[in-house]
């Protein structure tokens, strides 16, 4: 089943603390990116902009098609993927949100989530977002996670926030939505939590994968 929901997966950041892009990571000989991309594809979600920064020349060698995909979406899993380049990732995340906010029909919904954080099952990813509110967030053993579901209600007025202001952050505009407007999806997979910033944290990972 189809939707109106677009999927942003960042992945912008310079990375230093892993030392490779995180996305070209090597899992079960594929690279996390389209790992990534390959859960998503298992979910109700048919289209995925990707939020390229400081690696993307990196992604472009490795992973050819992407570079095509700047100008044009290019299937994969029966995904439509797009890649943008944030032109000034020394901002941040949030400069590469709106970068690729700039990209979706007013009209869609959009599921955010990070390069580093693993993409949950299906059955639950399709909870969120199935589920109608301004902020739909998962929620496992009474933690917040990614991906995080926003309506276009929501979305649209975090294009006209300047990406050096202190304010610039998802999550501090989300502490700000009338606690009404926002929705908590109780989901039993833990990678909603997970952070995967360092060697130590990958290799735990894999273990733990295995």
């Amino acid at each position: 089943m189809e939707n109106n929901s677009v999927f942003i997966l960042l992945a912008g950041g310079k990375s230093e603390r892993m030392g490779v892009a995180k996305g070209l990571l090597k899992y079960k000989q594929t690279f996390w990116i389209l790992e990534q991309l390959n859960r998503i594809s298992k979910s109700s979600i048919s289209e995925v902009i990707i939020g390229l920064g400081y690696n993307f020349q990196q992604y472009f060698d490795a992973i050819p098609w992407f570079e095509e995909a700047l100008t044009k979406g290019v299937e994969f899993k029966e995904l439509k993927v797009k890649v943008i380049i944030n032109k000034k990732p020394e901002l941040g995340s949030f400069s590469t949100l709106q970068s690729c906010l700039k990209e979706i029909d007013s009209t869609d919904s959009v599921i955010v989530s990070h390069i580093d954080i693993p993409i949950l099952n299906s059955t639950e990813l399709n909870k969120i977002i199935s589920e109608e509110n301004d902020i739909v967030s998962p929620n496992f053993n009474g933690k917040n996670g990614h991906p995080i579901k926003m309506n276009t209600s929501f979305w649209g007025n975090l294009l006209i926030i300047d990406p050096s202001d202190k304010d610039a952050r998802l999550d501090i505009q989300i502490k700000k939505v009338n606690p009404a407007k926002t929705s908590i999806i109780e989901v039993s997979d833990r990678a909603i939590l997970y952070n995967l910033n360092n060697k130590k944290d990958w290799i735990s990972f894999l273990n733990a994968s295995n």
